[in-house]
């Protein structure tokens, strides 16, 4: 006897779940611990990251008062987003992080001389997550290594595609 032909439901997926990267931050920074933080977003930010307007660069986390904000964050309003008010697109956001993550956080950012930095933002369901790391900031001579090993993948991947 046949199986019973029933529908499949599937879910419709982007492709990739990922909005927007900070490829600075490998780069300029030593990477240590990571965190996947909430963000408390307004509808027309939602509206925006859906269509993929936002941008990482020049985007630091700040520690205050036992909360984490995202500063410098560039949320681009869409022009169908809303005709009552006007959007603020570098506003700062809060991140939503549990108290022992953000003791965590501005205990190593007030000894050991790091920083917090976001890595990502990206979809986790229907909510809007991002990553933060702590890290220390990289020396020129680190940075040049970096250029020199990513240069010596490159070339080594060139000479086996060739043979």
């Amino acid at each position: 006897m046949a199986p019973p032909m029933n529908k499949k439901t599937t879910r419709k997926t982007s492709p990739g779940t990922t909005i927007a990267l900070n490829k600075r931050a490998k780069f300029e920074y030593q990477l240590h611990d990571k965190f996947e933080a909430g963000i408390e977003l307004a509808g027309w930010e939602v509206k925006s990251l859906r269509a993929g307007k936002a941008q990482l660069t020049d985007t630091y986390v700040l520690l205050k008062d036992g909360e984490a904000f995202l500063l410098g964050c560039n949320i681009t309003p869409l022009p169908s987003a809303s005709t009552h008010f006007i959007p603020d697109p570098g506003r700062t956001r809060r991140l939503l992080l549990h108290k022992k993550e953000i003791a965590r956080l501005i205990g190593a950012v007030n000894q050991k001389g790091q920083t917090c930095i976001p890595l990502a933002l990206y979809w986790k369901g229907n909510r809007v997550k991002c990553e933060i790391a702590l890290a220390t900031g990289k020396k020129a001579h680190d940075k040049r290594a970096t250029i020199k090993e990513r240069e010596w993948n490159r070339d080594k991947a060139r000479v086996m595609k060739a043979q």
